[in-house]
């Protein structure tokens, strides 16, 4: 039987999903190293839908200068600078990417502030609709 107990202690816990499986199965990218070059001081995650959609960029896009570095770099400087006057644990804020070649698309993203597997803060930056 598990013991484990929920958070309010009424139920016993069936399974749960840890953020390091999350990002085993692809589900988040842990992107801590490049967060704490850019003066994130918690490990730091973004979700898959993302990744894919803004931060790897599309074929037109990379012959204009763009990488996926970079473009990761970007989201995390101003992340970092949201964040640094902001007091919560859900944060929203903008990023413009190149899209198609040489298109700014501004896109809000949400940035969410949480106890990880263990009860040390982590971060998960993600699009608004995603949880």
């Amino acid at each position: 039987m598990n013991e484990q107990r929920s958070l309010f202690d009424e139920v016993d816990v069936i399974y749960s999903y840890t953020r390091a499986q999350a990002i085993a199965d692809g589900v988040l990218i842990d992107v801590t190293e490049t967060a704490r070059e850019a003066g994130v001081r918690f490990p730091a995650a973004v979700t898959a839908g993302l990744w894919h959609k803004y931060i790897v960029p599309d074929k037109a896009s990379e012959l204009h200068c763009q990488s996926t570095e970079g473009r990761l770099w970007d989201t995390l400087w101003l992340f970092r600078w949201a964040a640094k006057s902001f007091s919560g644990d859900t944060l929203f804020f903008e990023v413009s990417y190149v899209m198609k070649g040489k298109q700014m698309t501004r896109v809000q993203l949400k940035a969410v502030c949480g106890p990880g597997d263990t009860p040390e803060p982590v971060i998960t930056i993600m699009l608004p609709d995603e949880d």
